[in-house]
């Protein structure tokens, strides 16, 4: 029963492997916002559910309530693991997007989220590879202007100006994560940062039956490393009680990037239905070049009572004005801020009669202040973040060394205003993992 469960998981961890990756390499979206249209698009968070519920921490955090949890987020935190750790998840999002004198919009998404994997090395150190996603872009919006456009009252008829763009961003990553000493954790992630960004922009007279419509699209075929470095410290105030203070930064990089422009013709035919494109008028690839991300810093603390509770914050800066992508102009981006507040509770980890007291209760604050600086005629608009954060941590039955535990998170936030003509996002969405803690690649010894 052992070795049949580890072939599953092992089937299901190749399993979201390709999913995800098929995920970052076809033309799909996965998120439905109107502020992903800028920079690289929406920015995933690399914390797993089980952190998410705490407000997304992660500088800070290693070991807690008596079980391994994977947290790519701070590359040192692999250097307290002492077991194989799998964690597999999928996300869950709907969205209400409204504007001032326009109607409501709703909308949702669902994909298979990430694949986490670690084992110790030595006692004092451990490996950790995995999938996760970085950024995602996804929206389709339209403008009409009278006088096609001009202002001139002779033109009679309106122009339909159409947005729209999709695509995903995806992060594998190898980690190493070592001790020094009792107190100090040093780590570091090498990644691969790889997919496709597409955006459409459209031009369409529908009155007049005659003319025929053109589209502008912009390819972004983007992969190239980048790197995390983290390190941990312990303060011990009893054998029971800790603080920890964390550092984890992302290292500025310039990966690969290449630029397509495609410029055609289409019309509808009587049933409204688009044609093929009846005639590509251009299309030009840029020679390869470099798209470079920022530096981001994530500095935390944490307080923990072991097997009790957890208390933490955390502040996180990216230097997103730096922020240069090929082929794009007349987008400015600023440095983001990020505050994190969070922690869990659980009952009585070791509780045999009562499960609800065993269970990890999570709760948490986000605010964020995004890289996403927004134009409006005259007027310039800062889009922030705001969520509050919770979650359950819901342990199963171990057996025979093995030990799993379901997590659940859910973040409840706005995105963006209604002011100066934008649009607001009210949104929800849902994480869900599976975790393992086993004993793998050990050797038993027969009397």
């Amino acid at each position: 029963m052992i070795k049949f469960t580890k072939l599953f998981i092992t089937f299901l961890l190749a399993l979201t492997v390709f999913q995800v990756s098929a995920q970052s390499t076809a033309s799909t979206s996965t998120t439905s916002s109107p502020y992903s249209q800028f920079g690289i698009g929406t920015l995933d968070q690399m914390a797993l559910p089980q952190t998410i519920g705490m407000g997304g921490l992660g500088a800070a955090i290693n070991n807690f309530s008596g079980y391994y949890n994977l947290n790519p987020v701070n590359p040192a935190s692999y250097g307290s693991l002492r077991l194989t750790v799998i964690d597999i998840g999928l996300y869950g999002n709907t969205t209400n997007l409204s504007q001032s004198g326009q109607p409501s919009q709703s909308n949702g998404s669902f994909r298979l989220n990430h694949v986490a994997f670690a084992f110790p090395i030595s006692k004092k150190s451990a490996l950790s590879f995995g999938l996760q996603p970085y950024s995602s872009m996804g929206y389709n919006y339209t403008t009409t202007k009278k006088n096609l456009g001009s202002g001139n009252v002779a033109d009679t008829n309106a122009v339909n100006y159409l947005y729209s763009g999709q695509g995903d961003l995806s992060k594998a990553y190898i980690g190493y994560g070592f001790g020094i000493g009792k107190h100090l954790l040093l780590g570091v992630n090498a990644s691969y940062i790889f997919g496709n960004l597409h955006q459409y922009s459209s031009t369409e007279i529908p009155s007049l039956f005659s003319t025929v419509d053109s589209r502008v699209e912009d390819d972004y075929a983007i992969g190239g490393a980048s790197y995390d470095i983290g390190g941990q410290y312990t303060i011990d105030f009893s054998d029971s009680k800790h603080l920890i203070l964390g550092y984890s930064a992302t290292l500025s990089s310039n990966i690969g990037s290449q630029h397509t422009n495609i410029v055609s013709q289409y019309s509808y035919d009587d049933s409204g239905n688009e044609n093929p494109a009846s005639d590509t008028l251009s299309e030009t690839k840029d020679p390869k070049s470099k798209l470079h991300l920022p530096y981001i810093g994530r500095y935390g603390a944490t307080f923990v009572s072991d097997n009790k509770f957890l208390i933490g914050a955390e502040y996180s800066q990216g230097n997103w004005s730096q922020l240069s992508i090929p082929g794009i102009t007349g987008q400015e981006y600023q440095n983001s801020k990020t505050y994190n507040l969070g922690g869990q509770f659980t009952p009585n980890a070791n509780a045999l009669s009562n499960y609800w007291a065993t269970i990890d209760y999570r709760l948490g604050v986000i605010y964020n202040q995004t890289y996403m600086d927004v134009q409006t005629g005259n007027s310039s608009t800062n889009i922030t973040d705001k969520a509050i954060t919770f979650g359950l941590g819901l342990p199963l039955r171990p057996g025979n060394g093995s030990y799993y535990k379901i997590n659940f998170a859910a973040e409840i936030g706005t995105r963006g205003t209604e002011a100066n003509g934008l649009v607001k996002e009210n949104y929800v969405n849902f994480h869900l993992s599976f975790s393992l803690n086993d004993k793998w690649f050990t050797k038993y010894k027969l009397d």
